[in-house]
This record gives C-alpha cells, sequence and structure tokens, in this order.
C-alpha cells in the first residue's frame, strides 16, 4: 500500500452506513428445496410450477425466461440469452452464449451509407438475430429434465392473455409514437388505436396471439419428434431447427426485411448457441466465474485483481476512501474493458489471459492517485503479461478518439431515421432482466436475459421482438479494434451473470438488469457480502454508488468523466471529501440497481434468496 493511501486511510471519517444501518426492507427467502427469483411476480411463479411439478433448477429457469420474455420484461423472445449454470455432477461452471450475431449485410460501410455513425438504437436495423429460443431450447436438452411443452406451458398460457402490469403498459404507451412505425408492433401493442390511450392499461388482459401460435409451433415440433420415436433432446432439437430453420425462420427473415431490416434464413439456419468455459479469478479464497469477453463481465473480474491489493474493509462501507477506491478501481477495468473486449471467434484475439493476470492488476493499482479522481484514465497495455506485444500501441496513445458527430435529430449517434433515441441516462441503464433459480440437488442457474425491449420491431406474424443490440458494435477500430461491426459476429455486450464458488461448492449466484451499471452493482454487491459481512438481502438493498467514466455500451458511446452518482442518505461530510476530490456529485432515492441473488448456507444445508427493491423483482422459495 503506499505512503498517500495510507495517510487517508489514517484520517478517514468512516460513514455510518454500516451493516447495522442495514434494515432490509424485503425479508430473505429461505428455503431448503428450491428457490425461484426474477423480474416479475408472474414469471417468478411460472418458475416455482415448475419446481413443483418436479422439474430442476434448469427446468425453471427456463420457463421463468419463457414468462419474462412474453411479459416484455425489458426484453422479449426475439432478445439474446447470457447464462452461467453449476452442474452439480461434473461440480463446475457452465457458459451459455445465446447472444446473436450481425445478419448478412450488417457492414460498416453499409451503416455509413445511410448516415450513421455507430448501428440506430431502434428500429430493424438495430437488430442482429433471436438468441433467446436458442438459449432456452440449448439449457433444457442438455441439462433439464423436463418437456419443452411443460416449461413453454406458462408463457403460452400468457401469450393467450394475461393482466398486464402498469411498467410494461406504460413503456407501450409512452412508446406508441415509434410503435405505429412498424405494423406489426402496432397491431400486438396497440389494442385501443385512435383512442386517448391506445396502449393497454395495468391489469388489462394482454393478448399476444401470433406469439402463442409461434410458440404452439415449437411444441408441435416437439410432440411430432417424440411420436417418432426420438428422445426427449432430439425432440427438443426438432422445435430448436423448426425455429431457426423452418417456417418460423422463414417468417422471421420475411418480416424483418419488409420492415427495411436485414436478417436472412441463412443468417438464422448458421447461428447456434455456444456452450463455453467460463472466465473466473480467485478473490480470497473464492472464485468468481464470468462469461467471456463478449461480454463486459471479465470487467468485474478485473476490478477484484485490483482491490485485492488493498484492504478494503479497513475503509469502512460507503466512506469517501472506499468509494473513491471503487471508482478508480472501475475507471481502471472499464477503460480495458471498452478498448479490449469483443467477439472472440473473430480476429484480433482478445488479450484476455494478460487482462485477468494477478501481475497486470497490480500495475493497474499502482496508477491509482489517492488524492483526486483521473478523469484521463486509459486502456493499460495487457501484452506484457502474457508474453505479447501490443499490435494496437498507436492506437492507444490517441485513445479516446474524438467524439463522433451527434446527428440534430436525434441527440444520438445515429442517422436521421433514428427518430429521437433514449438520453445518456437511459441508454447507460437500459434493458434486461435477471432470473437466478436452484435446487436441493445442486444445479444453479443465473441469467440475464436482454434485447427486443419496448419499442421492439415484432418480425411478422411471429410475434418475435426483435433484438436492438447491433448498437452496441462500433465503426471505428480506434475505438475499439475488437468490436468493429461485421456479419456473423456478437457485439460486445453489457449482459452478464456471475456464480462465485467457495471451498469447491456454490457460495454466490447474481445477477443485475441495467445497462453499464450492471458490474458496477455486482462489485458493489460482492464486497457487501464478502468484505462486509451483509447477508444477500441486505447486499441486495444496500446503497451502491454509479460511475459513468466509462463509455456507454448503447447510443453514441458517450462518456461522462467524473460523474458519479450517491444515495440520497451519503452523509454531507462524504459528499464534501469526494467533492474536494474532483467528483461531480448526483443523487438518486434508490441505487442499488434491481440486483437478484442467492446465498448457499451449507452450514444448515439452505438457501438465501436476495431480491432488490428496486423494480418489480420477486422470488419464492420453498
Amino acid at each position: 500500500m503506499n505512503r498517500s493511501l495510507l495517510v487517508l486511510l489514517a484520517g478517514a471519517v468512516v460513514a455510518p452506513s454500516t451493516l447495522d444501518a442495514q434494515r432490509p426492507v424485503k425479508p430473505v427467502l429461505h428455503g431448503r428445496h428450491w428457490v425461484a427469483i426474477t423480474g416479475k411476480p408472474l414469471a417468478a411463479t411460472a418458475g416455482a410450477r415448475i419446481f413443483q411439478q418436479g422439474g430442476n433448477a434448469v427446468d425453471a429457469a427456463a420457463a421463468m425466461l419463457g414468462a419474462v420474455a412474453t411479459m416484455w420484461d425489458v426484453l422479449s423472445w426475439g432478445g439474446e440469452t447470457q447464462a452461467l449454470i453449476y452442474h452439480p455432477g461434473l461440480k463446475k461452471v457452465i457458459g451459455i452464449n445465446a447472444l446473436g450475431v450481425a445478419p448478412t449485410g450488417a457492414t460498416v460501410e453499409y451503416y455509413r451509407s445511410k448516415g450513421y455513425n455507430y448501428p440506430p438504437e431502434f428500429g430493424p436495423l438495430a437488430a442482429i438475430t433471436p438468441g433467446t429460443p436458442g438459449g432456452l431450447l440449448v439449457m433444457l436438452a442438455e441439462y433439464g429434465t423436463m418437456s419443452l411443452a411443460q416449461v413453454l406451458a406458462p408463457a403460452i398460457e400468457m401469450a393467450d392473455g394475461y393482466p398486464i402490469e402498469d411498467q410494461a403498459a406504460n413503456s407501450i404507451e409512452n412508446a406508441k409514437a415509434r410503435l405505429k412505425e412498424w405494423p406489426y408492433s402496432k397491431a400486438v401493442f396497440l389494442p385501443h388505436l385512435g383512442g386517448s390511450r391506445e396502449a393497454p392499461v395495468g391489469g388489462e388482459i394482454f393478448r399476444q396471439p401470433d406469439l402463442a401460435a409461434t410458440l404452439r409451433k415449437l411444441v408441435e415440433a416437439e410432440a411430432a419428434a417424440l411420436k417418432k420415436g426420438k428422445s426427449r433432446k432430439e425432440a427438443i432439437q426438432a422445435a430448436y431447427d423448426r425455429f431457426y430453420k423452418g417456417d418460423i425462420a422463414a417468417e422471421i427473415a420475411r418480416g424483418t426485411q419488409e420492415q427495411g431490416g436485414l436478417i436472412t434464413t441463412q443468417d438464422l439456419a448458421n447461428w447456434g448457441v455456444k456452450i463455453e468455459e467460463p472466465l473466473l479469478v480467485d478473490y480470497k479464497g473464492i472464485e468468481v466465474y464470468k462469461l467471456r469477453e463478449w461480454q463486459q463481465g471479465p470487467a468485474l473480474l478485473q476490478a477484484l485483481n485490483i482491490l485485492e491489493n488493498v484492504d478494503v474493509k479497513s475503509m469502512g462501507y460507503n466512506s469517501a476512501r472506499y468509494v473513491h477506491a471503487v471508482y478508480q478501481t472501475m475507471s481502471l477495468a472499464f477503460a480495458d474493458r471498452d478498448f479490449y473486449y469483443g467477439d472472440p471467434a473473430f480476429p484480433p484475439e482478445e488479450p484476455i489471459k494478460g487482462l485477468l493476470s494477478k501481475e497486470y492488476a497490480k500495475q493497474r493499482f499502482q496508477q491509482i492517485d489517492w488524492s483526486k479522481n483521473d478523469p484521463t484514465i486509459k486502456p493499460g497495455d495487457p501484452y506484457p503479461y502474457q508474453g505479447g506485444t501490443n499490435p494496437f500501441a498507436d492506437l492507444l496513445k490517441s485513445w479516446p478518439p474524438a467524439p463522433k458527430p451527434v446527428s440534430a435529430a436525434t441527440g444520438h449517434g445515429g442517422g436521421p431515421s433514428d427518430g429521437g433515441g433514449m438520453s445518456f441516462d437511459e441508454a447507460f441503464r437500459a434493458g434486461t432482466t435477471s432470473i437466478q433459480a436452484v435446487d436441493k440437488a445442486g444445479w444453479v442457474v443465473s441469467i440475464t436475459p436482454s434485447g427486443g425491449w419496448i419499442p421492439a420491431v415484432i418480425a411478422g406474424k411471429t410475434g418475435i421482438g426483435l433484438s436492438q443490440r447491433a448498437q452496441s458494435f462500433v465503426f471505428d477500430p480506434a475505438e475499439n479494434p475488437f468490436n468493429v461491426m461485421q456479419p456473423g459476429k456478437r457485439p460486445r455486450v453489457t449482459l452478464t451473470p456471475t456464480i462465485a464458488l467457495k471451498d469447491g461448492r456454490p457460495f454466490l449466484s447474481f445477477a443485475v438488469q441495467g445497462g453499464d451499471t450492471q458490474d458496477q452493482n455486482l462489485l458493489q454487491f460482492f464486497l457487501n457480502v464478502v468484505e462486509f459481512g451483509m447477508n444477500v438481502q441486505q447486499a441486495a438493498e444496500a446503497p451502491n454508488i454509479a460511475s459513468y467514466q466509462m463509455r456507454s455500451s448503447f447510443g453514441a458511446h458517450e462518456s461522462q468523466p467524473g460523474r458519479l452518482t450517491l444515495n440520497e442518505s451519503m452523509p454531507a461530510w462524504v459528499r464534501d471529501e469526494l467533492r474536494r476530490m474532483g467528483y461531480r456529485l448526483d443523487f438518486s432515492r434508490s441505487t442499488s440497481g434491481p440486483i437478484n441473488a442467492v446465498f448457499f448456507d451449507w452450514k444448515h444445508g439452505t438457501f438465501w434468496g436476495g431480491s432488490s427493491t428496486d423494480g418489480e423483482d420477486y422470488g419464492i422459495a420453498w
């Protein structure tokens, strides 16, 4: 520890926001047999129904995934699914990469010819291929126990009609002008067209007959295969083939192209779910697992490596010193994310070994200025820590590149047809839900699905809302040479489930919604449990901080160095000290993020479920 940090710690006044002050609004979910948590109460009930029918955690997670996609819980069926699964038989964590890819014709040159500096935030040209159906089907086939018909029953029932929540209903009403641009979306979302309120109201039965028909087609494909004597796994594969290679795929491609999109039947047929080895680091004897560098999860692993070099607990929970340490650490890790992360299936090869090196973390730690914020933090050079030479040293010298011209019509980096995008803050926290499912047999599932949020383009008569994830690509290699748009390539996304093991057994499973804030919230949640002794519900509700120094993964990929959001409860002396360090402060009543998590109590053989109060997230345990 350097001398300046010791001086700061010696004079620190620790904020009284300690464990004793953390009185959670929600109770802990104590379960002995299973826990099901997700973004909506009805969807958690879908998971509980599957558990009660004898399904395992993968079956229940698949049912919850189908339900939240049907409920437009800031995602839909045409979005993407990212999952980590702990397999109790193999005693290992498995990664599920069900992120779609840029379609045929999605080249930098094509978008620039349309006047775009980045892919648009909404509309058919924001779409990548659907991933969630494939992710659900592969997880179920490989690791579940039930039939697709059983697992999709709640989603089909809901597609036939369910009482819509205020949140989704009001999102539809607020986005109705854009939804009217797309005929199939208008038909689904606006049942009161021409009225003073054209969207449904909260509590109204919301019907999606095209989606219900699509889901029934998947069940029909499974039933036909079983009738022919196929195995359970082969029958689910038949449903997969019907979606990606059969009549459903044909209608998705037709309906997308009719509305100006690029997805082809070949794009759908060529895409596939990847079962991967996740990445991990050891933090003080706890193995923390994240998906690979096609999403931002390794930034949390880098941050933990950096923070191992300082006594976090001694700083005091949410003291100015602690906030500064977390902010600077995140700035270092996310600067690396912004430059080095991308789809590992495409060249150049990401330097992930160097990025996750403990020695590289020590070098990054030494760059922290403990007296003030550094708004100029840049990506580091991990290549020497994996025995190589950085091929992009020249790009790093001038990073970040100059901001791209912003469209006067949109306030963002999109072209003239972008039509008025989200604000910086809206985009920074955009989208997603999370799913946690565990069972007494030892299965653990953590999922962060997203994409196809309202307002979504619905692909023809399928009821499938298309993803808007293409906007996470860049066009200029000077921004990130690993994440430049290319047909068949996955964009680097924010979606980031987490599983942690201790002593070779599950310790924590946790995820959160919220765009670029996800791994910020999850880092602080993890430290709340491990360093400050909070239980899982206290940690889910505890006040977090938010940084905007990293580049947004959405819109015009902007950054706001030095800006810091604090909870309104933060004491005045902490605020004053942070201002002296050069931070520009703003405040929010709720800063925890909608975190969902499960802690494994091996002493008593039980589960502790936590579900944030920041949103409509809900859990059920037994």
